[in-house]
Parts: structure tokens; sequence; C-alpha cells
């Protein structure tokens, strides 16, 4: 697992150590990944007692799933008002959710990371949930697709794989993503909405 220290994701929730909490808990399931990080580990990193962990989570599984909730729900975010500001048009705003989400995932890259490896552990309820939401963050983009083909602006003669192929190829920029490499987080983003736009067969006139 990654052992960098993420950016803080979760902000104050108004619940006394819950932030701190979540924050410590995405820290350690990045670090230790979710079979090697404790309770006892997470609270230690949040600066609170074991008993107290288990008053705002009854289970580590729990604290996974709030963790990758807040990790859905950050994302969808930047993604919608990114999508509302580029106007009406499918090509710049594919091109500005691709940008949102790259700059997500370099932001919260250990986020990222553990939404993908770590979901497994999931079961019952928590992963039925978080499928869904999940799947409507997908469907922004299948969306924009559908627009850009129905108007014409999208050639793809493949629409129906084109969203699932563009989240894929971002989604993997947290397993190889180095803040010291060559391309900065802008160029990074930029880069990929023009591999989105081309995949589309779209112009890419910006």
């Amino acid at each position: 697992m990654n052992d960098r220290s993420p950016a803080v994701l979760i902000a104050d929730t108004g619940r006394g150590n819950e932030a701190a909490i979540l924050n410590a808990a995405l820290d350690a399931f990045g670090a230790e990944g979710f079979n090697g990080a404790s309770m006892r580990t997470v609270a230690k990193r949040a600066g609170t007692s074991l008993s107290n962990l288990y008053n705002y989570f009854p289970s580590k599984s729990r604290l996974l799933a709030e963790v990758l909730r807040h990790a859905n729900d950050e994302l969808s975010a930047r993604i919608r008002r990114a999508v509302d500001d580029a106007g009406d048009s499918a090509g710049p705003r594919m091109r500005e959710a691709v940008r949102a989400y790259v700059g997500f995932v370099v932001d919260h890259q250990v986020a990222m990371l553990v939404s993908t490896s770590e979901v497994r552990y999931l079961g019952g309820e928590d992963r039925d949930r978080l499928i869904a939401e999940r799947d409507e963050t997908q469907r922004i983009f299948e969306r924009i697709v559908d627009q850009g083909v129905e108007d014409r602006e999208f050639r793809t003669p493949y629409p129906a794989d084109a969203a699932r192929a563009i989240l894929s190829t971002v989604g993997a920029i947290a397993t190889w993503y180095r803040p010291e490499g060559r391309l900065s987080r802008g160029q990074l983003a930029e880069q990929h909405a023009r591999y989105a736009l081309a995949l589309l067969e779209a112009p890419l006139a910006h």
C-alpha cells in the first residue's frame, strides 16, 4: 500500500472527533491496508481513545464504508460543479469532467487507491450503497457521452463503453502519479481530457 500522507479529505463534520477519525482511518488504510490497519492504530492516529472511536464507528468495515462514501461524495461534487460551469455542449462538459476527476486523483491519491483496492472488504448494505453512489458518478459521464452522440459531436461507434474506458484510464493515474513527475497537475488534467475527447472522436478545439 501507499505510505505517503494523504491530503485531508474530510472537513470538520461538526460531530466532535469524527473528521479526525475518518482522516486517520484513510491514512491508516492507505499505509497498511484494511487488514493491516487496526482500530487501535486509527485511534492513535486520530489522537483519541479506542473506546471513543467505537462510539463513532462500531466496526472497522463501517469505518471503511464512511471513508469511501466521503471520497465518492467529494469526487462527485467536483465533477458536478465542473460540468455545471462548462456550458451546454458535450465536448466542453466532458473536458471539464475529466479535468475535475484528474484533479481529485492528484489531490487525494491515497483515497483513490484505497477506494480501488479496499472496497472488496465491504459487504451487505454498505457495499450496495457505495456501488449505487459510484454508479451515479459514472452516469454523469454516460449522460455526457449520450448527449454528444445525439448531437453528433462525438462520433465514436462505441458509446456504451466510452464512459467506462475514460473512468478506468483516469482512475489508474493513482497507481503511478508522482508529484515530482514531468507533468504539472494542470498538464496532466489537460492531457487526459484530450485523451477522452480523442477516444470519443470529438474535436479537440478548446
